[in-house]
């Protein structure tokens, strides 16, 4: 079945049509400038942008940056607040015409990974971690996913985990990759000591340049590019809304 991913960003939002049974994306992703504040009503019209670029009428699955029951933003980080207690599944629906299904956007990524990419048929505890103007993070058992943990909110020696650690931080303080990979070691190794997984998935726009930081972090555990890269909440947000 063919759905159109989008996955909104800190400093872009994208979607490309994908197929939900081989995770193929069917066309070039088309990229927007997530508009300043990332208010409701700015945000669905740039989704309406990418729908109509497509001419799109089918299904829509969102990966969207905060926790999400039954549709309705839960909390909001790197977005504006007056999407707390809005149905973003209703907000874009207004917006497209088309059904649509939102979901985490770190659990869309780690969706994609685990059905097609780095995580396949991976047994255990699997956590994939994107990094990009935040931190986030999906949690799966046995292939299951344990919805919206927010882990990039983790507290590390008196600092939340994503103001240290995330790409916008390294961008922000202009961060050597060794300094930064120092950062990321920690909390990956923070991470280890309290869920001691099998796999830790990197994603996230960063994850293109993993060779520059990858081999600097120290993890009992393996750590992995996500084979998806920064695609990945594209196909995983599709992936969402084709099991709903």
């Amino acid at each position: 079945m063919e759905i159109l991913g989008i996955d909104i960003g800190g400093s872009g939002i994208k979607g490309a049509p994908v197929n939900t049974e081989t995770g193929q994306v069917l066309a070039e992703r088309y990229r927007l400038k997530t508009p300043a504040g990332a208010e409701p009503g700015p945000v669905t019209e740039t989704i309406a942008q990418i729908a109509r670029h497509f001419a799109w009428s089918g299904p829509i699955g969102v990966g969207f940056p905060g926790p999400i029951k039954q549709g309705i933003v839960k909390m909001a980080a790197n977005i504006s607040t007056a999407w707390v207690g809005l149905n973003a599944a209703e907000q874009i629906h207004q917006a497209t015409g088309c059904s649509v299904t939102v979901i985490n956007d770190a659990d869309a990524a780690g969706l994609a990974e685990m059905a097609f990419g780095a995580g396949k048929n991976v047994k255990g505890v699997v956590i994939m971690v994107t990094l990009g103007t935040g931190i986030g993070t999906a949690i799966f058992i046995d292939g299951k996913l344990l919805p919206n943990a927010e882990f990039g909110h983790l507290e590390i020696r008196g600092h939340e985990a994503e103001a240290r650690a995330s790409d916008a931080a390294r961008q922000r303080e202009e961060l050597s990759w060794k300094k930064y990979a120092k950062r990321l070691n920690r909390y990956f190794q923070t991470m280890e000591k309290l869920f001691w997984p099998d796999l830790f998935i990197l994603g996230g726009g960063i994850s293109k340049y993993h060779e520059k930081y990858l081999p600097l972090i120290k993890t009992e555990t393996q750590i992995v590019p996500a084979q998806f890269l920064n695609e990945a909440g594209i196909v995983g947000a599709a992936l969402a809304a084709y099991r709903e």
